[in-house]
């Protein structure tokens, strides 16, 4: 499917503030960037570069005053996700190198904290994909799903403490509950068709079978139309913008996703 996704920041800056950015869609994976706009206002330099999880990344230093930033981009994209049930859970030793990064605890994803409850709930479970699918039911049946409930980023410990959070803190959950029986995950930040409210928003991977797949405890039927942004271990690696400096106000954030031609339907 075509899609035509657009994201409008709007600042207000009370002194000169460096930003990193993270608003392009990813290159390299099942999507076709057609068309791409950036467009900032006032124009100033950027600094494009790529970090250590491929993601594209504009650094610049915005001047005082009001600052804009519009991206938009044409993408075809699968129309559908991919499922594997009984795709196989792949042992340590045979892991690719890029992979391992993501067995690991990270700021957000304290997955030492979560052995005992993933073991409790994958007990019957087939190794790899089919304990995914256990551990993201729980998820969505466990923690609700309230978007707009939290302003900043909480640990996969502090969200089930509340028992509620956005889609970033179910991600969180449910990586933390994978990398803690030795899958790998990774969080997902993008856009997704037809999400209510619309947003940008985040799911996560596992990398089962030898690849990585789709999963999102938001959602009770898993729904294509996703254009990714960026990967990384949590929310910390992908957040579409970090100020350093404290005169840094986001008075407003515009997201859209327009479905433009459904005859592209590939499989992710």
């Amino acid at each position: 499917m075509k899609l035509r996704v657009s994201c409008n920041l709007r600042f207000q800056m009370d002194e000169a503030t460096a930003l990193i950015l993270m608003l392009r869609p990813y290159r390299g994976i099942q999507q076709y960037i057609a068309r791409e706009v950036y467009t900032i206002r006032p124009a100033i330099p950027v600094l494009e570069s790529t970090d250590s999880y491929g993601n594209s990344c504009q650094r610049l230093l915005a001047p005082p005053g009001h600052f804009l930033i519009h991206t938009s981009a044409e993408v075809i994209a699968p129309g559908s996700v991919e499922v594997a049930p009984g795709a196989y859970f792949v042992e340590i030793q045979h892991l690719p190198n890029d992979v391992l990064p993501y067995l690991l605890p990270s700021r957000y994803c304290e997955s030492d904290r979560f052995g005992e409850l993933a073991r409790h709930l994958v007990t019957d479970a087939l190794p790899g994909y089919d304990q995914v699918s256990k551990i993201v039911d729980w998820v969505r049946h466990s923690i609700q799903y309230l978007p707009g409930s939290s302003d900043s980023a909480l640990s996969a410990i502090e969200v089930c403490s509340r028992n509620h959070g956005v889609c970033r803190d179910l991600a969180h959950v449910g990586i933390a509950l994978c990398r803690s029986i030795s899958i790998p995950a990774r969080i997902v930040a993008g856009y997704l068709h037809n999400l209510q409210p619309m947003d940008l928003h985040a799911w996560f991977e596992a990398y089962v079978g030898g690849r990585w797949y789709t999963f999102d405890p938001t959602q009770s039927d898993l729904q294509g139309g996703r254009v990714t942004i960026a990967f990384g271990r949590d929310a910390a690696d992908v957040s579409v913008f970090h100020q350093f400096g404290s005169g840094c106000l986001l008075n407003s954030m515009d997201v859209r996703v327009d479905l433009l031609d459904n005859s592209h339907n590939v499989h992710l």
